[in-house]
């Protein structure tokens, strides 16, 4: 094991399988010259060449829609948008053909490509370009939907996906890039779909993805210091999810809190929400709470964004909410 950054486990994970698939390639705005807009593609174009790893001009929807004919017809394109907010602009491509395709061919097309690039709250950028848009890309059949939390989770899954069949949805941050962590130095590839039990804990399960695992990380070790322990599980992927992982850390501590950074209509926290009432209602000790961002636009200025977005303080009230509530 080795420790090294975020944007470093994505890139090892892209250049592994570039060597390993040469059909494979990046394109994106500032990709190669600028090597990447957060440093993630650095050194590649020297690797590689401008012929797979390919600076496009500021048009998302021409350049996914390139990637997705480029899929469809063999090879195995990784698309990075600068920002998910970006993604709007080709928000045709990415749900009317990418994942689509399979679908309407009656299974005789697949389209293996990745969509990757930073989301959520990216610090005083306001409200433009701090937006969560998982639960949008999440609600379209065809799609799957990747948010590691780590270094680790990172590589692993980012490798899933582009050996995926089908059109990934993968989901980072920009203030998760310089985070570092205990990366193996051997090669390994992560189960899309499957969530981890990041901490075992008896008395309440804290569910989160993303960034948020910060918050949920934080609020566990809080809340320990008052003899509360936190099972805390982290998604890795909100299409699919890993329902079954869920429902067995419920029914072992009997009370839930979801961590999530979007706003809280037809949410993934609502949807973790109703699939625990229904297949898990009566091990249920106190109603599920979920702690989101305010339903308004991000703001600018620093205080009002800690003031919209989850806490530690938020979570550890909603534990102790559904703790005491039940005792």
């Amino acid at each position: 094991m080795r420790t090294i950054q975020f944007r470093e486990a994505l890139r090892e994970a892209m250049s592994e399988e570039m060597r390993r698939d040469p059909s494979i390639f990046l394109m994106g705005e500032e990709v190669a010259e600028y090597n990447g807009a957060y440093k993630v593609s650095q050194g590649m174009l020297d690797e590689f060449g401008a012929e797979r790893v390919i600076d496009t001009p500021i048009a998302e929807l021409g350049f996914a829609g390139i990637g997705v004919g480029a899929a469809a017809n063999g090879l195995k394109p990784i698309i990075e948008f600068m920002t998910f907010n970006f993604s709007l602009v080709a928000i045709d491509q990415v749900i009317n053909s990418a994942a689509k395709i399979y679908s309407m061919s009656g299974g005789q097309y697949s389209c293996p490509i990745v969509f990757r690039g930073p989301t959520g709250n990216a610090g005083m950028l306001s409200s433009q370009h701090s937006q969560n848009f998982e639960n949008w890309f999440a609600n379209t059949p065809g799609l799957k939907v990747v948010v590691p939390s780590n270094p680790y989770d990172a590589k692993g899954l980012l490798k899933a996906s582009i050996r995926d069949p089908d059109p990934v949805i993968f989901m980072e941050s920009e203030l998760m890039y310089g985070d570092k962590g205990e990366v193996p130095e051997e090669e390994y590839i992560l189960e899309i779909g499957k969530a981890n039990v990041a901490r075992e804990g008896k008395d309440v399960t804290i569910v989160s993805f993303g960034k948020m695992m910060k918050v949920a990380f934080g609020a566990a070790d809080e809340l320990a210091k008052e003899g509360i322990q936190a099972e805390v599980i982290d998604l890795r992927s909100v299409r699919p999810i890993d329902y079954d992982t869920l429902i067995a850390s419920v029914k072992k501590t009997n009370r839930m809190v979801v961590v999530e950074e979007a706003w809280p209509l037809a949410s993934i926290s609502g949807e973790l929400a109703y699939i625990v009432q229904r297949r898990a209602f009566d091990h249920l000790d106190a109603p599920v709470i979920r702690i989101t961002c305010a339903d308004v636009p991000l703001p600018y200025a620093p205080t009002l964004i800690e003031a919209s977005l989850p806490n530690v303080a938020r979570v550890v009230k909603a534990v102790k909410e559904v703790t005491y509530s039940a005792a």
